[in-house]
């Protein structure tokens, strides 16, 4: 059966990157009906732009005519029937030259090609007057009737519909705006609910490797720039080419030829904004990376707020931070001044291209022509109101341009950040289900490290676990031991899949781990590990986590196992008492506990305690075993842990020795003392620190501090010769020398003895008497109160 992969495939990105605002579409698509009537929206204010603009050509025939609008307009369809009657006449006369010639077998090609433009001309020019003339006769019929013939009331009029199609037209800006800023909202929502259930899905390693901080900007910062840039994709970038268009097809009502010479510098245009947008982009992607950096300083700086202050290290971390922000403001600079080029190239290109449109159409008007070097660009003499109509109109298209240059830099921005982002989509887990999935077994009868073998990808390290074997038996409680770095929690890791092992296997049964649905397989496991993370909930949700549809009772009954009830019932709220964040509201035994009633809701057949009591006191721990010891019958539990308890030896059948990613020994504990040094080195060094701690706290609760050294001249060295723990187990308070009984005669050296509990330091006394066990002169121990003294 395929395998999905290995430890060391950190779900790298596919092949194929995110390429910028398209892959956003599949999100935008549930909403596409709102987006709809907001194009719509958009649609009515070109229109009202556009009307808006074309109103100046009636302004300027109103103020520089002599007659009133009704005349003006009879006037008009007075021209408009003469060009008709003359275009009439030059149709026939074309079509009767084309059909001579058609018919003379002596013409040349070049004069039938010439005759056919003028048919088409002819034609041409007769359909455009017919359509002026029909609109013109719609004007008399509909408009004019209802227009006041004076003329300053007809300016006011007009001017008055100027004002209403203004309101109109913002009205319809807001509109689309709320339309489209409610699809961007919602679209940004089911992103950020995709991007966090896929970002789950990634294996521990993967999201390690990314760091809080990364995932923290990618999921603030980027697609807060998104939306940023959805908002004005949806709104100016739809509503302002539609207002451009808009100018330009009033200006091609004028002279379509005019219009084109505008747009010759295109290319021009397309290739340098080309250039700034991929550099806008690039600067855009690396302010992002150094916003992440800056993210990850502060995620360091204020999680470990307590080291920072116990070390002083304030000043060293102010010092990184600003070294960080010092490196986001170059890049972000590096976008300012760029996107600074934007807006002058904008102003530039435009003004350029309407002096080429302008200053032909004023020498047509100004010549009264309408053609140049024998190049037709207008279908009649212009006049002063068409000249000024049509400046108007390339005046009003680059307003448009000059607003979506303005969202230019925002744009790259935004698409900067949607690759960004849909790297994190396009990761695949590394630990996932396979093609073909193996049922989980109802029981686990055995669980099986083959030939195990793991690193760290990208870590400089070598490999973790090497060929490590190790078979458990249902029912067996495993402890996994070794120094910090052996290998030892990295091995336990791969029973829930965090990771999958670089080489080997991990068998249930026989069958890969692998082979199972992660997920099923890990409704089997429960886990305690060494950093217990508690959510800002209750007590009683936090236990909920292992079975989320777990009752009240089951909640209760998991809790009171874990000993939770001991300090939860003695809360004002019980059970419902808020943990706080990371459950700081709580002690870390009693978070311990919280975690530990997490897995008992479970019901696991597995248990895994990862250094669990590691971290607590020594009551804790004692609670911790005593739940552990009533929950762990009848199931299978490993416990990793750096140090051998005698209460953890109660617990466990055998013992897993690991050793620099090895297995060192695997057996009882009296067994592995004999046959494993590694296991040997270990416990008796960590039995060598639980005495001198013990040693150590009960100096700390002595009072006396005018103890005589040992050997002293004065007194027999035969004092040496008293049991250090009995002496030890006397408060100093009481260690004084024994009284005399009436009449009774003491042994001098016995009762010279008697009060070295008074007179030396415990410990000292106990370090020469270590050091003279060896001694074959001093085999004997007196007790403290030696015979022949009283008390």
């Amino acid at each position: 059966m395929p395998r999905r992969g290995t430890g060391a495939e950190v779900g790298a990105p596919v092949a194929e990157r995110a390429r910028g605002l398209l892959r956003v579409v599949p999100f935008i698509k549930p909403h596409r009906a709102t987006l709809f009537w907001s194009v719509g929206f958009a649609f009515l204010v070109a229109l009202f732009w556009g009307a808006n603009l074309g109103l100046i050509l009636p302004v300027i025939n109103v103020l520089a005519g002599e007659g009133s609008v009704t005349g003006y307009v009879e006037g008009e369809i007075a021209v408009a029937r003469g060009d008709q009657d003359h275009w009439t006449i030059k149709l026939e006369n074309a079509e009767a030259e084309a059909a001579r010639l058609a018919a003379d077998p002596n013409a040349s090609r070049s004069d039938t090609v010439e005759a056919a433009a003028e048919v088409a001309k002819a034609q041409d020019r007769l359909s455009k007057t017919a359509r002026k003339l029909e609109a013109l006769n719609w004007v008399q019929q509909y408009v004019t009737p209802i227009l006041p013939e004076d003329k300053f009331d007809l300016l006011a009029t007009i001017l008055a519909v100027v004002f209403l199609a203004t309101i109109l037209k913002g009205l319809c800006v807001m509109a689309q705006d709320i339309l489209v800023g409610a699809v961007i909202e919602r679209t940004i929502a089911d992103l950020r609910e995709a991007l966090f259930a896929h970002a789950l899905r990634l294996d521990i390693q993967t999201l390690h490797a990314s760091g809080t901080g990364d995932l923290m900007s990618r999921f603030t910062n980027d697609l807060e720039q998104l939306a940023g840039g959805l908002r004005l994709l949806g709104g100016k970038v739809v509503r302002e080419p539609m207002k451009a268009a808009a100018c330009i097809f009033g200006a091609m009502l004028v002279s379509w030829q005019l219009t084109l010479l505008a747009f010759v510098l295109t290319p021009v245009a397309a290739y340098v904004f080309g250039k700034i947008g991929r550099s806008l982009k690039k600067a855009s992607r690396r302010s992002m990376e150094s916003m992440s950096r800056l993210y990850k300083t502060m995620e360091e700086t204020f999680d470990g707020a307590a080291v920072v202050t116990a070390f002083n290290a304030a000043d060293r971390q102010k010092e990184r931070f600003r070294n960080e922000n010092r490196t986001y403001l170059q890049k972000a600079m590096k976008i300012v001044r760029v996107d600074a080029l934007t807006s002058p190239t904008t102003e530039t290109l435009g003004m350029l291209a309407a002096f080429g449109a302008l200053l032909p159409a004023a020498y047509l008007m100004l010549r009264e022509t309408d053609s140049i070097w024998g190049l037709r660009l207008a279908d009649g003499q212009l006049d002063l109101a068409e000249l000024a109509v049509f400046y108007s109109f390339l005046a009003g298209t680059l307003d448009p341009l000059r607003k979506l240059t303005a969202v230019f830099s925002k744009l790259k921005r935004s698409t900067a950040a949607a690759d960004r982002l849909f790297e994190i989509l396009d990761r695949d887990p590394a630990v996932a289900a396979p093609a073909e999935i193996a049922p989980v077994p109802d029981r686990v009868h055995t669980v099986k490290f083959e030939k195990i073998g793991f690193h760290y990808a990208g870590a400089a390290r070598g490999a973790v676990l090497d060929g490590v074997n190790l078979t458990v038996e249902a029912g067996e409680v495993v402890a996994v031991v070794g120094s910090n770095g052996s290998g030892k929690s990295t091995l336990l890791k791969l029973l829930p899949r965090y990771f999958d092992p670089t080489h080997g296997a991990v068998t249930i049964n026989g069958t890969d781990l692998r082979d199972f649905d992660p997920a099923a397989w890990r409704e089997k496991i429960g886990v305690v590990t060494q950093e217990t993370l508690l959510f800002d909930e209750s007590i009683a949700e936090n236990i909920r986590v292992g079975k989320p549809d777990a009752t009240e009772d089951e909640i209760r009954a998991a809790a009171r196992t874990a000993r939770v009830t001991d300090f939860a019932d003695t809360m004002p709220n019980g059970l419902d008492e808020i943990v706080g964040s990371g459950g700081s509201n709580l002690s870390g035994g009693q978070r311990q506990r919280v975690a530990f009633a997490r897995a008992v809701l479970r019901d696991p057949e597995i248990l895994i305690l990862d250094e669990a009591t590691s971290a607590v006191d020594a009551l804790s721990e004692q609670l911790i075993h005593e739940a552990l010891k009533e929950f762990a019958a009848g199931r299978t539990v490993f416990l990793v842990t750096h140090t051998v308890r005698r209460s953890l030896l109660e617990l466990v059948t055998r013992v897993a020795v690991m050793e620099q990613g090895q297995l060192a020994g695997v057996g009882p504990h009296l067994e592995l003392l004999e046959s494993s040094a590694a296991y040997r080195g270990l416990y008796e060094a960590q039995s060598d620190e639980a005495a001198a701690a013990a040693r150590a706290e009960k100096a700390a609760s002595r009072t006396r501090t005018d103890y005589r050294p040992m050997r002293s001249p004065s007194l027999h060295p035969g004092a040496i010769n008293f049991d250090p723990d009995e002496i030890d187990q006397y408060d100093p308070a009481d260690r004084t020398p024994p009284r005399k009984p009436p009449g009774f005669q003491p042994d001098p050296v016995a009762y010279h003895y008697a009060s070295v509990g008074q007179i030396f330091d415990p410990d000292e006394v106990a370090e020469h008497a270590d050091d003279d066990d060896e001694d074959d002169s001093q085999q004997h121990i007196l007790p403290l109160r030696a015979t022949g003294t009283d008390g």
